[in-house]
């Protein structure tokens, strides 16, 4: 395992990010099952060539109630990120101590584990998804709470006790392959995107139908990556959160092709567990 924490590169980077067009209305976003497929996204598309900066280089560092997202560190007793069994004897214990500290929630429940490939052959190999190319959020103001409904499908009482008070979502990313160079995660500070630049976009998948945010362009963005992401690092960030006081609700990302980046990089490999957070 690899923790050893990268020398800092330049100030930014600029690469083309996948916005929605500022006139599309009949946008879906259909998910790939993973294994090789590839997410669909009708409608119409711009990608303008943005400018993402190196968040390791800010003094001040990030949060998830201000930005959005924050980059941690935790190294994991998980040898292998495949092996399903190990996933929930050891890493949610994991994952929940870290969101407690992260947040000062009181309760965490891990609903979805989601591993990515930006290898076509590692995704046909391990049936798993590609990286996630588009700029978008997870969740809408309306399907948050829905997808605590679903998670509490069983006890419809306690869904209305949870609704009751403030809860968010939050997803935790790690790389399951070593250090990361290609296909990173890039981030839109939360507090530069203004509320008509999120469309709630409906989401069709395998077996269930949702709904997402996607982003139109607004030169006011201001986009973040953590460059060469360890095996001991992890990205945290919110996707949804019910409280409206003006603190961050939607955290927008995307993968991005890093243009410093070695031609014959390894190919990224992540997990990303997304978490019901309740205060």
């Amino acid at each position: 395992m690899n923790n050893t924490i990268p020398t800092p590169k330049s100030e930014f980077v600029e690469a083309p990010l996948k916005y929605l067009a500022d006139d599309e209305n009949l946008a879906v976003y259909i998910a790939s099952v993973g294994g090789g497929d590839v997410t669909e996204h009708k409608g119409n598309y711009v990608s303008p060539t943005i400018s993402i900066y190196n968040g390791r280089t800010r003094p001040d560092g990030f949060s998830l109630d201000r930005e959005g997202f924050m980059l941690s560190s935790q190294a994991s007793a998980v040898e292998d990120f495949y092996d399903d069994d190990a996933i929930a004897a050891v890493y949610e214990a994991e994952v929940k101590t870290l969101v407690r500290g992260a947040t000062g929630a009181h309760r965490v429940d891990i609903f979805d584990h989601t591993r990515r490939s930006s290898s076509l052959e590692v995704q046909k190999e391990r049936q798993i998804r590609e990286s996630a190319s588009i700029i978008h959020n997870d969740y809408t103001a309306r399907s948050g709470p829905r997808r605590l409904r679903d998670h509490f499908a069983d006890a419809p009482g306690e869904a209305d006790a949870l609704l009751s008070r403030r809860f968010a979502i939050v997803n935790v990313w790690r790389s399951i392959r070593g250090t990361v160079h290609s296909a990173p995660l890039a981030f839109c500070d939360a507090s530069s995107v203004a509320p008509e630049d999120l469309v709630s976009v409906e989401r069709q998948a395998k077996d269930r139908i949702g709904e997402i945010q996607l982003a139109t362009y607004n030169p006011a963005h201001r986009w973040y990556y953590f460059p060469e992401v360890q095996s001991g690092e992890v990205l945290l960030f919110k996707t949804y959160d019910s409280e409206t006081d003006g603190r961050a609700r939607f955290t927008i990302h995307t993968s991005f092709d890093d243009p410093t980046a070695a031609p014959d990089s390894p190919p990224r490999e992540s997990i990303e567990t997304r978490c019901l957070v309740f205060f």
